[in-house]
């Protein structure tokens, strides 16, 4: 009897509890602010050791990308052509890069778009030589440069002041610190390369910088993803660049906290990264939107792509010459 009972009772509380559930307004269900937000997806992103970066190294630093509500997989590669195969493989979303490498994996996928543009190089890339006072005098040197577009694109710009072509040198196939270190060593007579290995290099090999992106905009830097990604995750990457753009305002007011994170990360002092960023021009979501991606601005980066584009025909690294139009989507920028 006692077990009958007890079964009833327990049968009773179960419709009671079922009926106090059932009458009780389901207000957490009907209030969108209390839904549970669905799990962050990770953005891969990838960077190499251009200075010009550091604004990206900062955000991270600073947890401005983790206040976005983003989770990043953040990969500094050590050379361009190691990220470039990243990207082209699929393992990044996003990756910042020159526009050269961009250009260059457009001949593989043509669908790629530039969404930020990061710097013009101001006299950070450059060609460091040893008793070198004229471009005629690079004939029969020994060079070292990485085979990546953007290198090319500065050395041919460097050479048809002497009437000369790569075919004038002994050309030996260099990632950027590689090349420096084999200058420094003496190995090389020229070198291509950037900063932070350029200054030191040029000074260990017993050389100078013989040319470089002063005063040009040979080689724009940028950021470059997938429409897949602005189409399905517009909302992450709007939250990247603008997490982003407080990293690259504080590098472009002098931010002392944030020279030193950036340095950091990438192995130097702050006061030479500082020395290396008076000779690269940032670029934030302001600049974006009224220089870089503005066809009415003289300085727009649209004539530096094309400049790359057609270099990447005559150097045979795409099979025809590249509409830019069709590489870069400034939508995202616009909406900021």
């Amino acid at each position: 009897m006692f077990k009958f009972r007890s079964i009833k009772l327990i049968a009773f509380a179960l419709v009671a509890l079922f009926w106090t559930v059932a009458c009780t307004p389901q207000a957490a269900n009907n209030n969108p602010t209390t839904t549970t937000a669905a799990p962050t997806q990770t953005l891969s992103v990838g960077t190499n050791p251009w200075s010009g970066y550091s604004g990206h190294h900062v955000a991270v630093k600073k947890g401005f990308y983790d206040q976005a509500g983003l989770k990043l997989q953040d990969t500094l590669f050590q050379t361009n052509s190691e990220e470039i195969t990243a990207f082209l493989s699929g393992k990044l979303d996003v990756a910042w890069m020159t526009a050269g490498d961009v250009i260059q994996m457009a001949g593989k996928d043509p669908s790629l778009k530039i969404i930020f543009l990061c710097d013009y190089s101001n006299g950070s890339d450059g060609i460091i030589g040893r008793g070198i006072k004229a471009p005629a005098e690079l004939k029969g040197k020994t060079l070292a440069r990485e085979d990546v577009l953007f290198e090319k694109v500065l050395l041919r710009a460097y050479l048809e002041k002497g009437g000369l072509t790569e075919k004038d040198l002994v050309i030996k196939d260099l990632p950027a610190p590689d090349a420096a270190t084999a200058f420094s060593a003496r190995r090389v007579d020229v070198a291509v390369t950037y900063e932070p290995f350029m200054t030191k290099a040029a000074k260990e090999g017993g050389g100078e910088v013989i040319f470089s992106t002063k005063g040009t905009n040979l080689i724009a830097d940028v950021l470059v993803t997938r429409p897949d990604l602005i189409a399905n995750r517009k909302a992450e990457l709007i939250s990247f660049l603008k997490a982003a753009d407080k990293g690259i305002k504080l590098l472009k007011a002098g931010d002392a906290e944030a020279i030193a994170a950036a340095a950091g990360k990438l192995g130097i002092k702050p006061e030479e990264l500082r020395e290396q960023l008076a000779g690269i021009t940032l670029f934030d979501i302001e600049g974006n939107q009224t220089i870089g991606f503005n066809l009415t601005n003289p300085n727009n980066a649209i004539k530096s792509f094309e400049l790359v584009a057609k270099a990447a025909y005559d150097f045979k690294t795409v099979p025809q010459v590249l509409d830019v139009k069709t590489l870069y989507d400034d939508s995202l920028v616009k909406s900021l």
